[in-house]
């Protein structure tokens, strides 16, 4: 197993990349604790967490607010002992240009997606330096490394993430805490269904997202939970400042 006896707090693991990844790292062996706004969500996977023999603690909490951030990792702490990763995956897309785009949809966008980042790093930081060091896995998106049409928002939150990410592994390399990062590209989530379904056209729709990639095809929660499975193991002990983009090609 390849985080046996590791604790773990994921954010945004109520359904998507979160669930899957929360459940692949419980298989692995690491006591994982749930959280997000979703609180039924969240004890409906670690019901299914439980049910394979693995540990599971469902937290409800809003990842944009300092307080429930705070309340996360310290209830994470007490229950486990300890917090040797934190996996900051939570976010939204805002959709529109910048002239499109409120001022208002704008702050919610930074705060759901870079701000509960800044947060959750702020928080675990502590923990992880007294025990001697950990790793801090945000999530990013191909959407960070380029411009995607009619998402000013989603990419200026995504380039921070990664600048973020970049900003601690300098600051704390030497004290045993990791920085990483996870940049997908379009992947088969719920969010993502939600909004193709909405289309007027949802099967052109699908294949208009498939065809953003080389590979032709949408990525799966599975293919980027994998990911974050290498990144948080210690095969992946040389590795901070830096993330992996999985994205089909989209980048290319």
């Amino acid at each position: 197993m390849k985080l046996r006896d590791r604790s773990v707090v994921i954010t945004g693991a109520a359904q998507g990349i979160g669930r899957a990844s929360a459940e692949l790292f419980a298989r692995e062996g690491a006591t994982v604790a749930l959280a997000d706004i979703n609180a039924e969500g969240v004890r409906e996977v670690a019901r299914r967490i439980e049910e394979f023999g693995g540990r599971a603690l469902a937290i409800e909490a809003d990842v944009s607010v300092e307080a429930d951030v705070r309340r996360m990792i310290d209830a994470a702490v007490s229950a486990f002992g300890r917090l040797d990763v934190l996996f900051n995956n939570a976010g939204i897309v805002v959709q529109g240009t910048v002239e499109e785009t409120a001022h208002a949809e704008w702050e919610r966008q930074i705060a759901t997606t870079l701000t509960s980042a800044y947060l959750g790093c702020r928080f675990a930081i502590p923990v992880m330096l007294r025990q001697g060091g950990g790793l801090l896995l945000n999530m990013a998106s191909v959407a960070g490394v380029m411009g995607l049409p009619n998402r000013a928002a989603y990419c200026a939150a995504k380039a921070g993430v990664i600048g973020l990410t970049r900003a601690i592994a300098v600051d704390y390399a030497g004290t045993g805490i990791r920085a990483v990062y996870l940049a997908p590209g379009t992947i088969e989530t719920p969010s993502l269904s939600g909004r193709i379904e909405s289309a007027a056209d949802p099967g052109a729709e699908r294949a208009k997202y498939a065809a953003r990639q080389p590979l032709g095809r949408l990525g799966s929660a599975d293919e980027i939970a994998a990911a974050a499975l290498y990144l948080a193991s210690d095969e992946a002990s040389f590795i901070t400042g830096s993330g992996l983009v999985i994205d089909g090609g989209m980048s290319v």
